[in-house]
This record gives C-alpha cells, structure tokens and sequence, in this order.
C-alpha cells in the first residue's frame, strides 16, 4: 500500500472515499482504428494507394492501376499500475482498499492508451497555420480545407480533439454554438464531453501536449488514420503474499499506436496565453 495510507485511516469521523479527480480512462480509444487480440510484439497495417482510371483502345489490353501497399508496422508495449495493501490498514479504513486501487490502476491504463495515440498524433507535420495566436475560425477553416484537398472522407468518423483552453476559444466562434447553425440538438452546453460540428466529433482533451512556448498541439483527424492495437486490454488481479501481510493489486494492460496515413490528420497550433 501507498505509504501515505495513515493518512485515510479513520479516526473521529466518517468519510465516503474519493478519488483524486481524473479522466476515467480513454477518452480517444473509440476515434482512432483499433486492431484487437494482437498476437506478438507488433502487428501491421496496411495502406493502398490511389488508383487511377484510365481508357484503352478496342481489343487493347484492360490498364493496370498498379495500386501501391504499404504496410506500416504498429509495435505492442506492456504496462503496469500495481500497488499494495496491507491486511492491518484496511482494518483502520471505512474504505474497500482494494477495489478503491483497482479502480485507480485502471484509470491510470486508460489514460496510458490516450497518452500513446496523442504521441503518435504528435508526429503529424500537416499544420494549419501557426502557433502565433489562439484556436480561431480562421484556422478552423484552414484545417478544413487541409482534410478536403487530400480526399479524406466527410463519412461521420472525423475527429477534432483540443485543449480546454481551445474548447473555450470554440465556445466564442458563433458557428460552434448558434443553434441557427448547427441545430439545437448539438448546443454544446448540453454536454461539453464531444460536440459534433462539421461533419466532425469535437471532443476536450486535458493532457495533450504542450511545449516550452505555450503552444497546445490540437489535432482533426479520421478515424482510419491513427491505428491502435491491443494485445490484452486492461486487466486487474488480487493476489495474496503472506511474507507481507498484504494484497498485490496488479492492474495490466499491452498496447500500443501508430500513425498510418499522414494525410488524414491535421495539427493545429495553438497559443495558450
């Protein structure tokens, strides 16, 4: 167990358990292309290329478009979130110890998958505008017309994930919150989690990155355009070690990301003063 646990231990008083606030797990494993039950160290990936149509003359031979392939190879990494607890200091606790550590672990996982993709997102050299001011309309329309002259399908598995700093600077772009625009049933007050907008899912992020300049990474993507294997999703145990009294609570999980096609996804820079 944490060696801070004295510090829950009960006293004088009651008290109902609370876990520090945190993102409960994934918020982008669901936007990006997953590949399940990965045998291996790694998996791939594969990406073909345009083709091209072309006329042949009569009796002639049919043309071949000779579509390239691609495979991009998307490594599988383990991870862990463990921790103890001792049978005597669960005695002094009004807390199920052991589920309240599992429930960590996990959550810990969890945004252990988001920090994988953001850093394959982060690879991504498709900028629309600059880092010099804030997440404004003008740049929202850049990276639009980025993601339309490379073909990438307007078929509902857009993407845009931004800071909350970002999120703030949409919520005063009269587009992202008239109803007279986007119709009342997506108002993004009536759930600030994801907002569709543009044919995309706009979903706040807390941990993207965020360099020595104040510049937050913000990213419109499609969905087939970051890959996410899974060797073994998150998985938890308790298991008893007596020469320590206490339980094991082993929380595990192996995955990993991959950028396969950097045409479909757009960085944009964002000051955050």
């Amino acid at each position: 167990m944490s060696t801070t646990v004295e510090n829950s231990f009960i006293k004088h008083f009651q008290a109902d358990v609370h876990l520090q606030f945190q993102q409960m797990g994934s918020k982008l494993r669901n936007t990006v292309r997953t590949k399940d039950k990965v045998v291996g160290s790694s998996t791939t990936f594969q990406t073909v290329g345009k083709g091209t149509a072309s006329t042949k003359s009569r009796h002639g031979k049919v043309p071949v478009m000779n579509v390239t392939h691609t495979p991009v190879e998307c490594p599988v990494y383990d991870y862990y979130a463990g921790d103890w607890v001792d049978e005597l200091d669960e005695l002094k606790t009004n807390a199920n110890e052991r589920m309240v550590v599992a429930k960590a672990g996990a959550y810990a996982l969890g945004r252990k998958a988001d920090e994988l993709i953001i850093k394959e997102l982060d690879t991504s050299t498709n900028y629309a505008g600059t880092g010099a001011d804030a997440l404004t309309k003008a740049k929202v329309l850049s990276a639009f017309e980025m993601l339309g002259e490379a073909d990438v399908p307007d078929d509902g598995e857009r993407y845009a994930v931004v800071g909350w700093k970002q999120w703030s600077d949409l919520m005063q772009i009269t587009e992202f919150t008239n109803a007279d625009y986007i119709g009342k049933d997506e108002l993004p007050w009536k759930g600030t989690q994801a907002k569709r907008w543009l044919g995309t899912l706009w979903i706040p992020h807390t941990n993207l990155t965020k360099d020595g300049s104040n510049i937050r990474y913000c990213y419109w993507f499609h969905k087939t355009a970051i890959g996410h294997t899974i060797g073994s999703d998150v998985k938890s145990d308790i298991s008893w070690h007596g020469d320590r009294a206490a339980h094991f609570i082993n929380n595990r999980m192996s995955q990993g990301s991959c950028l396969i096609d950097t045409s479909g996804v757009v960085s944009m820079r964002c000051l955050e003063a």
